[in-house]
Formats: C-alpha cells, sequence, structure tokens
C-alpha cells in the first residue's frame, strides 16, 4: 500500500512541477479602464482533477489524522481517508452502476466521513452535490428534484426530512446512512461501499475525467430568488485551492514528520467557504481536520486549548463570540496565531474586541461567493488592515460597476463589484435565465455587493446591492449602521432593514441583541449622533437573536417577515 502511494504522488508532482513553468494570464482586460488586478503572482494553469491534486502528496502524511471528531474523538488517518474514497468509489460504480457525470446528493455536518465522501464520488467520476443538512423537507425537495441525483449520503439526523423529499421525487434515489446502528429499511449501510476492502477497483480505470468536467454543485441563493445550483468544474475548484496555496497567503504550514497543524471545522462543509479554504485545502497541507456536527461554543474552546489550534477559519457571528462574550479569555486564544472571517462583512471593532485578547494575532477577511469558489479576495498573511477584504487572488480581475451608467469607476468610488477569474463559476444549473442576468458575455460576474477599492489595491465590500434603503432618494447601506452599532459595549449583535415610512418611503429599523441593559433612546442617540439626518435609525427593536444562513450572512427577509 506505501508503494502504491509514493507512487501516485510522485507522479502527480511531475505533473505539478511541469504545470509551475507556466502561468495564467486573463484576457480581454488590457484596455479596459480602472480594472482592479491582483498584487499576487498568477496561478500556474491547471491540468488535474480536485483528486489528483488533493492526494499529490499523501505518501508524505498517509498515518497523519486526517479528520477527527470534536465531540467522539472518532476519525480517520490520510491512508484510510485514500482507501475509503477508492472503495466507496467502486461501490457506486458496481453495486449502484452509477455511471460518469450522475450526480450524487452528500446532505451531511462536518462529520469525519464526510472527505472520503467527497472525494470517493469524484473518483467514480460522478457530481457531488452539497446540501444544508438542517433543511426542512420541503427545502431538500427543491433541489433534489433539481439536480435529478441517483444517490443520495446522509445521516439518520437528516434522514426524516430526506425520505419525505424522496416521495415527491419522480424517480427514488438510493439512501446511502453513514450511521452504523438501527438503520431505517431500505437504505444502504455506509460501511458496505467506504470499508469494503474485497471490492474490485478496476472499475476505476475506466474513469475518464478532465479539468473541465463539473465537479461539483453546491448552492446558492445569488443576488435574487431561490437557491440555485452552481456548476464547479475541477478545474475551478483546483484554481481556487492553487490561490489559496500563494506563499504570500497561506499560513498554515505542511505536516512534517514532527509537526501537523490542528484546525477545528467549524464552517460548514457544505458551504464552499468550508467546502474549498477548510476541507479541500488543508487536506493539500496535511493538516489534521477537527470536525464539528454544529457550533458548541464550549467544545469549540475546549478544542482550540487541547489541540493548541493555531489557525481559525470563522464567520462574523464566531468573531463576535471571540471577541464580546465574557467567557472567552486570552488564554482560550493564546495558542492561535492566524484567523480568518469570511462569508459577510465585519466590523474593524469587531476584530479589534478579538485582537484585545491576543494581540498577537494576524487577523483577515476574506470576500467571495459560492459562484466563485468562495474567493475573490484575502489579505497577505501578515496584514494589518482589518477594515478591508484584502487583494484580488492570483489570476483575478475586478471592475466597480456605477449602478446607473454601467461604466467602470476608479479607486474610492462605491459602485457593484464585478469579478473576472479562473475560480469562476461556469452557470448556474438548468437555469439560463439566471445564468445571463448575472454572467456578461466577455465573462464577467455581477456580484450583487456593492465595494470600492483604493490606491493600494485594497478591496472594500460595504453593503449587498439589493439591501440598500432608500430614504427620501438617498441610498443607506445597512451595513454602515451595523457597523456603528457594534462598537457599542453593550450590543452583542444587531442587524439593520428598510421599512416602509410614509414620510420618507423607508427608514432604517435597527434589531439588536443586547449584552446588557441599553434603551432604545441611548441606541438612536449613540448611532444617530455619528450619521447625516437622513442615515439616522428611526426605530430599534430588541430580539433575542438575528437569523442568520449557516455562512453567518443575515437573513433580512426573514427580519422583516418575523418582525414587520
Amino acid at each position: 500500500m506505501a508503494s502504491v502511494l509514493k507512487q501516485r504522488g510522485l507522479q502527480l508532482k511531475k505533473q505539478m512541477q511541469v504545470l509551475l513553468t507556466q502561468s495564467i494570464k486573463l484576457s480581454s482586460v488590457k484596455n479596459e479602464p480602472n480594472i482592479l488586478k491582483s498584487v499576487y503572482e498568477d496561478i500556474p494553469p491547471v491540468n488535474s482533477t480536485i483528486n489528483d491534486y488533493i492526494w499529490q502528496n499523501l505518501d508524505r502524511w498517509p498515518d497523519k489524522t486526517a479528520v477527527v471528531c470534536a465531540a467522539t474523538g472518532h476519525g480517520y488517518t490520510y491512508a484510510q481517508t485514500h482507501r475509503m474514497s477508492i472503495s466507496f468509489a467502486a461501490s457506486l460504480r458496481t453495486k449502484l452502476k452509477l455511471k460518469n457525470d450522475d450526480t450524487v446528493a452528500i446532505i451531511l455536518p462536518n462529520v469525519p466521513e464526510y472527505p472520503c465522501t467527497m472525494l470517493g464520488v469524484l473518483e467514480a467520476g460522478c457530481i457531488a452535490s452539497m446540501m444544508n443538512p438542517a433543511y426542512t423537507a420541503h427545502e431538500l425537495h427543491r433541489q433534489l428534484e433539481l439536480i435529478e441525483c441517483k444517490a443520495i449520503v446522509t445521516s439518520k439526523l437528516s434522514y426524516p426530512s430526506v425520505a419525505e423529499a424522496i416521495k415527491k421525487l419522480k424517480t427514488k434515489p438510493a439512501v446511502i446512512l453513514i450511521d452504523n446502528d438501527e438503520l431505517p429499511e431500505g437504505v444502504i449501510k455506509f460501511a458496505e461501499f467506504a470499508e469494503d476492502m474485497s471490492i474490485d477497483t478496476d472499475c476505476l480505470k475506466s474513469v475518464q475525467r478532465s479539468k473541465k468536467d463539473v465537479a461539483i454543485l453546491p448552492f446558492s441563493s445569488g443576488t435574487t430568488g431561490f437557491a440555485k445550483a452552481v456548476v464547479l468544474t475541477h478545474q475551478s475548484v483546483v484554481a481556487m485551492n492553487q490561490m489559496i496555496n500563494n506563499p504570500e497567503i497561506i499560513a498554515v504550514d505542511e505536516a512534517t514528520d514532527s509537526y501537523q497543524c490542528a484546525v477545528p471545522a467549524v464552517l460548514p462543509f457544505f458551504h464552499i467557504f468550508g467546502f474549498n479554504a477548510v476541507m479541500m485545502n488543508l487536506m493539500t497541507r496535511g493538516s489534521k481536520l477537527i470536525t464539528f456536527a454544529k457550533f458548541n461554543p464550549e467544545l469549540f474552546l475546549k478544542t482550540i486549548v487541547q489541540q493548541r489550534a493555531e489557525h481559525l477559519y470563522i464567520v462574523p457571528p464566531m468573531v463576535v463570540f471571540l471577541g464580546k462574550h465574557p467567557a472567552v479569555t486570552g488564554e482560550h486564544l493564546q495558542s492561535v496565531r492566524g484567523m480568518i472571517s469570511g462569508a459577510a462583512p465585519l466590523s474593524e471593532s469587531d476584530a479589534a474586541a478579538v485582537l484585545k485578547k491576543n494581540k498577537n494575532i494576524f487577523f483577515r477577511q476574506g470576500y467571495g461567493l459560492t459562484e466563485t469558489n468562495g474567493g475573490v479576495s484575502v489579505g497577505r498573511k501578515t496584514d494589518v488592515n482589518h477594515a478591508t477584504v484584502g487583494y484580488l487572488f492570483g489570476s483575478c480581475a475586478a471592475k466597480i460597476i456605477d449602478v446607473n451608467t454601467q461604466q467602470a469607476l476608479g479607486p474610492g468610488e462605491e459602485g457593484e463589484i464585478w469579478v473576472r477569474g479562473p475560480n469562476l463559476m461556469q452557470c448556474y444549473y438548468k437555469n439560463e435565465q439566471a445564468t445571463n442576468e448575472v454572467l456578461t458575455q466577455d465573462g464577467w460576474y455581477k456580484t450583487g455587493d456593492i465595494g470600492k477599492y483604493d490606491t493600494n489595491k485594497y478591496l472594500y465590500v460595504t453593503d449587498r446591492l439589493k439591501e440598500l434603503i432608500k430614504v427620501k432618494g438617498f441610498q443607506v447601506p445597512p451595513a454602515e449602521l451595523e457597523t456603528i452599532l457594534r462598537t457599542h459595549p453593550k450590543i452583542m449583535d444587531c442587524a439593520v432593514i428598510g421599512v416602509p415610512d410614509h414620510m420618507t418611503g423607508e427608514a432604517p429599523k435597527a434589531f439588536v441583541v443586547a449584552q446588557k441593559d441599553i434603551t432604545t433612546d441611548e441606541i438612536k442617540q449613540y448611532v444617530n449622533n455619528q450619521l447625516v439626518a437622513f442615515k439616522h435609525i428611526k426605530e430599534v427593536q430588541f430580539v433575542d437573536e438575528i437569523p442568520k444562513n449557516p455562512a453567518g450572512k443575515v437573513l433580512r427577509k426573514d427580519l422583516k417577515a418575523k418582525y414587520c
């Protein structure tokens, strides 16, 4: 087994060395004015599938832990994960008779079986579609119906919703459960596929996948409407991971005989941030992924301390928790050297609250969307500019578009962010109309986010285009008000939306999760004293929590539906 792993590793390394002699150049940007380009080097051209890229260094750390459950200690080494992925792939091909481009839904929380499941699906030549395991049957049915999956990998936790969703499907997919005991009738036990060491894997020799083949179908709400399946190829996923692995960006050291970086994997793997930045990328570096089926604050802190976690990949609500919760002390963060927050805007004050507990942490914000494989920009690993989302990744370009004139704007001017690069999606699956709304003919993706860049090439995201509040014709970005609100020491969390106003059209209303006793008048005075009159908060309502999606983005529609 060791010789096989070593041979595969050497072959893949040679391929990568050849690729490093070339470079990808963005096309059609030579003569365009006001184009923001990256300060990082372009990535080498992609000529690899995801599996080959992930396993290229397998021979260097086969016996190190690849993934382990934070709650139970159950886990697998890199060699075990690789072998299980191969067995799982062969089982999909021979036992379920799946073929190239058949879709498989993965509806799992972060568990040790997730990587081998994902890589097994891809090894079989199939397409993986990751879905939120907390979704209802109604939500799952919509997504399962769209992708027409042939198999579903899930757990007993999600099975009731999955089973209910399947009842409404015309074609019934096979269901594989990762659990070992007391399984419902008619389902397949995961171990029978992934741990079948007697299965003939020769069937995988006929699987021919290229970099241009579709690899995954994660879901995104895009700029409007229902969630859409995003078509991401092997090429785009590998490109994203090459971008992250730039020496100026990546802070996680590769594993050695005497060292392995342990990283709490709290970001859901079904979300593109957790999928690429945590699961895929850190596996290329031989890291130990410590999985959390759900965010448990006490277990999270305990894991950071016991595993001496050096790097954290988190979303804004977790940053707020680490910075503002009185139970979190500097001792909890003593081992942490780096922290990256993404998926939603974060204020400088929230970053400052964390750094107050450990001034030695290099804190960065990143920016990306599912449609860009989770990455558009990030700061250097030693960056200290906490207001920005960093620089564009290598081989990427962006421009800031005036929402009225559609002209590209210069430094310091706010508009919609358009991006282009090799990490971009191919399209929305079976949704030509939605694709045409966001992808231009010359390859620009319209993010629906409002932002700007400065003369130093730092990118800033200031708000969502669709979430702007219009007061007397003026545009008020909710994020600006939320940034001020979060600086108040008595406020734990907040969100701002526009509500109808007979005098001004709309008016900003704040929803606040208070940490200590505070009055609505005190909040309004605190915020309004810092803003021009048309931006003043008119109403304040106290709530127990701010509704957010798993990536930490505020669900403003849910706020309106519940309270307005």
